[in-house]
């Protein structure tokens, strides 16, 4: 894929901060984030040089779309007051520099698929239909190196994801990656409540009654059909409800 570093797109610029301020913000209310910790970004539309991430020392709740950081893959701030965190720069530039598809890269470290990166064995079950909407896509990094801070170790988590969307990060937290904002929080989203049905599940005493491989199968690609025009009208509701509710977070 040849470099694309043309003019910015200010138009398209200010839609992406403002979606990308709307997952942060919607974030908070289903208690994904974690203090001043965990970081969103993506790729500014048009350019493979440049993304969008959250500064260091803000919470979510204070994210604004202005707030937003651009950064190139070097460090450099080009707009925005502040710096990012030093992992989130070093996951989410390598992560982006290396796999151009993830246009958007949503980390976090939300309780319950969290709880199932700290456990042995493979995440997700396969038990219940949310969790189709991942199967096939997920992959485990089994290798937990301490916080990342330096580009090899976001150079080894991007090895990690391969063709992956879903990467559950041992002893660590979760990442989707995807070409939009939208599908990146749309899976960031089920991939939570996929986690907490199966728990609460697990919780019972009873075993799991997984679905069968076919049927699976056959299932995920179903939703993948309808997964963009989904993930985009979740991401308008959001919107339409925080422009009522929290109408800053645009600004």
């Amino acid at each position: 894929m040849p470099s694309n570093f043309g003019p910015i797109d200010r138009v398209a610029l200010a839609q992406a901060r403002i979606d990308l301020a709307a997952c942060l913000r919607w974030a908070v209310r289903l208690k994904f984030d974690e203090g001043i910790c965990n970081h969103f970004s993506a790729m500014v539309p048009g350019r493979d040089d440049l993304f969008l991430v959250n500064p260091y020392g803000l919470m979510f709740r204070e994210i604004t779309a202005s707030s937003l950081l651009l950064c190139d893959f070097e460090g450099t701030v080009l707009e925005g007051d502040g710096k990012p965190e030093a992992t989130a720069f070093f996951i989410h530039a390598r992560l982006h520099k290396n796999m151009p598809r993830a246009r958007a890269a949503l980390h976090t470290h939300m309780p319950n698929a969290t709880a199932l990166a700290m456990i042995e064995g493979e995440p997700l079950s396969w038990a219940g239909q949310t969790a189709l909407k991942f199967y096939g896509r997920t992959i485990v990094d089994e290798v937990y190196n301490g916080l990342a801070l330096d580009e090899r170790e976001g150079d080894r988590i991007a090895a990690a994801m391969g063709n992956a969307d879903i990467v559950f990060l041992k002893n660590h937290g979760v990442m989707t990656v995807g070409p939009t904002i939208a599908e990146a929080w749309d899976d960031l989203y089920y991939l939570e409540r996929a986690a907490e049905v199966q728990i609460k599940a697990l919780s019972t005493g009873r075993p799991l009654r997984p679905v069968n491989p076919d049927v699976a199968r056959r299932t995920a690609e179903q939703i993948r059909v309808g997964d963009p025009e989904s993930a985009r009208l979740h991401l308008e509701s959001m919107k339409r409800v925080l422009m009522r509710e929290e109408p800053d977070f645009a600004t």
